[in-house]
């Protein structure tokens, strides 16, 4: 029995095909979010992928932003349960889970079966996620991906002190007119986002073990950054970027086998 999760982001678009409720079939990441063709083209890629067809997914489930525009879907579900029951797959003692998207974060508790305790969420201002660190990286003139290895090489502390994305972008530039290393800057960066983040963390409470998922977990930096804010090691699964489809996926999965059983 083959189910489908696809969350659909505001910057990228992701699916996860899984057997049984325990083998991933195929799995896919495209750089198109919500209001693109990033839902269709993620689709027939991880199909394509897997070597099936539309008609052999049993069971589909959306997440995201632009979960609603997913017309296979039979069901919806929201980002913050998907992403607790995808990490929980991914790392089974996960009680805490920081996950920073393109336009927003989260900060949710796990309770010692899994289950979602409780969880703190900034979507109003875009301090804190992935999209103030694509405005930095525009002004920088970096990668956004390049970021956290650059900031390896800072061997200075630098402190950006405006958590607005427009006065942040300011204060940034101000530094580069002071002949401030990029690398320094930086760092700067990530501890501002950290900083930020970590207040939503300490809200739900901390509790080994802390993992971070959504595509800003692969920036070094910010997971350096974290672990100093929160005072906890945090673990970074491969597929963290993907938490959130994978969970879709697990979800469907269930709301299939409820199916069969009221059958």
């Amino acid at each position: 029995m083959i189910t489908l999760g696809i969350d659909i982001g505001s910057t990228t678009s992701k699916a996860v095909l899984l057997e049984d409720g325990e083998k991933i079939l195929a799995k896919k990441i495209v750089p198109l979010g919500t209001g693109t063709t990033g839902a269709q083209t993620v689709f027939e890629n991880v199909l394509e992928m897997a070597g099936i067809t539309p008609e052999q997914i049993d069971y589909a489930l959306s997440t995201g932003y632009g979960r609603y525009s997913f017309e296979l879907a039979k069901r919806q579900i929201s980002e913050v349960s998907c992403h607790a029951k995808g990490i929980r797959f991914l790392v089974p003692t996960a009680r805490t889970i920081v996950d920073i998207g393109g336009q927003d974060a989260k900060a949710l508790s796990l309770a010692p079966n899994g289950a979602l305790m409780n969880f703190v969420m900034n979507d109003k201002c875009a301090a804190g996620t992935g999209r103030f660190l694509d405005v930095m990286a525009r002004v920088l003139d970096v990668k956004v991906e390049d970021m956290g290895d650059i900031s390896e090489l800072s061997t200075k502390e630098i402190t950006i002190n405006n958590t607005c994305t427009v006065f942040a972008e300011s204060e940034v530039i101000s530094r580069l007119s002071s002949n401030e290393k990029i690398a320094d800057i930086i760092a700067g960066i990530h501890a501002s986002v950290a900083k930020r983040v970590s207040g939503q963390a300490l809200r739900v409470g901390v509790v080994d073990d802390v993992v971070m998922s959504g595509g800003v977990a692969r920036n070094k930096g910010i997971v350096r950054a974290m672990e100093k804010e929160i005072g906890h090691k945090i673990t970074v699964p491969e597929d963290c970027q993907l938490a959130g489809a994978l969970g879709a996926a697990l979800f469907a999965w269930d709301e299939l086998l409820k199916e069969k059983n009221a059958g």
